[in-house]
């Protein structure tokens, strides 16, 4: 009988430390951010990082996300790919074990495109990049995902406030829109949404643009620019609460409204 207990006992004590170690690896899962070497992909990759999470970030240049990912520390390595040219994609991620916990897709390029002057170059780099390279990142890393996991897409409110030369931009984000509810079905029960910022007053795109600023600030009913802390604090939410799925959230100030 006390054979029998202790047998059942160790049994108890099996369970309990696997339950606990698959808990603990599910909660060191890696976060993979493609477009993780400057702006708001570098930040987010910069606060997992300091929690003790590994932390993948890419850039269309190993050396440069490397080098980024070294300044950054922890347990932060860096990959090398163009999402303008998808075929590289999947060599790029290879290296990335499961589990991956959270997926962040940030990589964005500036087009000034207009009907009149049309780059045709330029816009299919752009649709390819965000409509096709997206899609690839999520298909490669689909495996390695598990069923609380998250993806992350970014956007933009060029979607809503379109501007001369945005013809590209407006396409893409509003495609982005889209996507993230195909993706939410497809990947299910992984989450997926996307984030769309306003104009953000301290990022490097827009700090030094006095009176681009000034003329935002005017038009945003909290009378505050967007900070990157607003946008990274918003995204953090997005990746982690295991209820949000399948939105798009502007982080505007109510920008678009006026």
């Amino acid at each position: 009988m006390a054979a029998t207990l202790t047998r059942r006992k160790r049994a108890v004590h099996h369970c309990l430390t696997v339950h606990w170690y698959g808990a603990r690896r599910m909660a060191e899962g890696t976060v993979v951010i493609v477009g993780g070497t400057a702006g708001i992909g570098r930040e987010l990759a910069r606060q997992y990082a300091e929690r003790g999470r590994p932390v993948v970030l890419t850039g269309r240049d190993y050396e440069r996300a490397s080098g980024v990912a070294g300044e950054l520390g922890g347990g932060c390595s860096g990959c090398g790919f163009d999402l303008a040219v998808p075929e590289t994609i999947a060599a790029g991620l290879a290296g990335i074990e499961a589990p991956v916990d959270h997926v962040v897709l940030a990589a964005i390029e500036r087009d000034q495109n207009s009907v009149r002057e049309y780059d045709i170059g330029g816009a299919i780099r752009l649709a390819t990049l965000k409509l096709v390279g997206y899609a690839e990142v999520l298909h490669q890393l689909a495996p390695k995902l598990h069923d609380h996991s998250s993806v992350l897409l970014f956007g933009g409110l060029a979607k809503e406030k379109p501007y001369p030369g945005s013809t590209t931009v407006t396409s893409v984000n509003g495609a982005v829109e889209t996507m993230v509810r195909t993706f939410a079905i497809e990947l299910a029960p992984v989450r997926v949404n996307a984030i769309h910022p306003g104009i953000v007053g301290d990022s490097p795109q827009w700090k030094d643009k006095a009176e681009v600023l000034a003329n935002v600030k005017s038009k945003t009913p909290t009378g505050r620019l967007v900070t990157m802390a607003d946008v990274s604090a918003a995204a953090v939410f997005l990746l982690e609460n295991g209820s949000v799925n399948g939105i798009n959230l502007a982080v505007d100030g109510g920008w678009v409204m006026m």
